[in-house]
């Protein structure tokens, strides 16, 4: 199967230009890490996730207000929180963020996500969360390492095939640590994604920029 990633759209919808271009037949779906606001509402995030035309399996972001998991199961599938497939591919997904200093909305407390995720990560193939690991693709322009130790955890203790991230804007990356593969598309709101593909045990993923599709 052929995911489209996006995260961190923050209600950039000039950005629906290049991302129709990958929304292409033989993408099965798009993968949206969280964001689709800037602080807004979820009517805003409403509106911008009905422009997809692909199925969006989407989770919140911390700008992304509380009540968006909920308002947007009525456009979309909304999985914060949730287990799910894809054919016979097997996902957990976990929006909202570790605690950062800027109290956004969509916060989430480190022992409240490791027990989330604790619930719903048995046997998984792809972990979706909107905050990166601890130490991994989450490094801020100060050199501070801001993910989560949660989440963290939670890849070691059940050994995913793929994590993918989002939040921190600039630690875009493909990295590949033991057995798992760790994906942060980048911000699309400044014109990044990714493509992953997963046949039998074969996994691809590549980094995309607008500036390749325009």
């Amino acid at each position: 199967m052929k995911f489209l990633v996006l995260t961190d759209l923050h209600n950039q919808c000039s950005a629906f230009e290049w991302i129709e271009r990958l929304e292409t037949d033989d993408i099965d779906a798009i993968l949206f890490l969280g964001d689709v606001t800037d602080l807004g509402t979820s009517e805003e995030g409403v509106n911008t996730l009905k422009r997809f035309k692909k199925d969006v399996y989407f989770i919140p972001g911390n700008c992304d207000p509380l009540d968006m998991p909920t308002k947007a199961e009525n456009v979309c599938h909304s999985v914060h929180g949730k287990a799910f497939s894809i054919g016979d591919i097997k996902f957990a997904a976990y929006g909202g963020s570790n605690p950062t200093i800027f109290h956004t909305p969509f916060e989430i407390e480190e022992d409240i996500i490791e027990s989330d995720l604790d619930k719903i990560c048995e046997g998984i193939d792809i972990l979706m969360t909107h905050a990166p690991s601890n130490g991994i693709l989450d490094e801020i322009p100060s050199g501070l390492h801001v993910g989560s130790t949660a989440i963290k955890k939670i890849v070691e203790r059940y050994k995913p095939k793929v994590a993918l991230s989002g939040h921190i804007h600039e630690a875009i990356g493909i990295l590949k640590i033991n057995d798992t593969l760790f994906i942060n598309p980048g911000p699309a709101k400044e014109g990044h994604a990714a493509i992953l593909e997963l046949n039998d045990d074969a996994i691809n993923a590549r980094l995309v920029e607008s500036s390749d599709l325009l």
